[in-house]
């Protein structure tokens, strides 16, 4: 989209699959100026990867979304133009409204997703669609005042942002996407990621 002025910030907790390689090579096609790399030893956290990555951002929105093509940048522009229409503060990717969906999930993903968002929607009644997803757009301001108060970890973070947001009266508009499961590695969500799933569930249930 010519009109938008962009740099897309790339956060790689050393990656055994290869991510900084291809990232150095896209850096390379469009020039350090509009890529930045980010690496960091180990694996530590989605929370402080979000906080690392708008330590390096310059812009006033900021787009946080999986860097394997899960999600489609092609929404960026609809994004932005929900948020400039309707001045909220976080424009979010739902799965589960018309015109959004997953495709390569199995039943059991499919059953554990749904659930999730079913069960998040009857206990803390978010107003939004997919609270699980992380494909979104945040005015900077909001994202920064939000983060710091993140306790979750793993899926539920994505969660008790959007719990947070709403509570301090921010708006949230959604956007429909379709998620494309990743081609290689493999998925993250398990036993213990359901888990800490719950867990946080039931923390922000008694908590806000």
């Amino acid at each position: 989209e010519g009109s938008l002025k962009y740099e897309v910030v790339i956060v790689d907790d050393s990656s055994p699959d290869g991510t900084k390689e291809v990232a150095e090579a896209i850096q390379k096609s469009f020039g350090s100026e509009k890529v930045t790399i980010l690496s960091r030893k180990g694996k530590l956290g989605l929370g402080s990867a979000y906080v690392a990555g708008l330590k390096q951002a310059r812009g006033d929105r900021i787009v946080i979304m999986d860097a394997d093509m899960s999600h489609h940048p092609k929404v960026i522009p609809e994004m932005v133009k929900r948020m400039d229409q309707t001045n909220c503060e976080i424009v979010t990717g739902t799965r589960y409204l018309p015109g959004g969906g997953v495709s390569g999930w199995d039943t059991f993903r499919k059953l554990t997703s749904r659930t999730a968002n079913f069960l998040a929607d009857f206990l803390l009644n978010p107003g939004v669609s997919d609270l699980t997803g992380s494909f979104r757009l945040y005015e900077r301001k909001a994202i920064q005042q939000i983060l710091p108060r993140v306790a979750a970890k793993g899926y539920a973070f994505q969660m008790e942002i959007v719990v947070l947001a709403k509570k301090a009266g921010m708006q949230i508009q959604e956007v429909p996407i379709t998620f494309v499961d990743r081609i290689y590695g493999q998925s993250k969500l398990g036993t213990k990621e359901i888990l800490l799933y719950l867990k946080g569930l039931v923390q922000l249930f008694f908590t806000t």
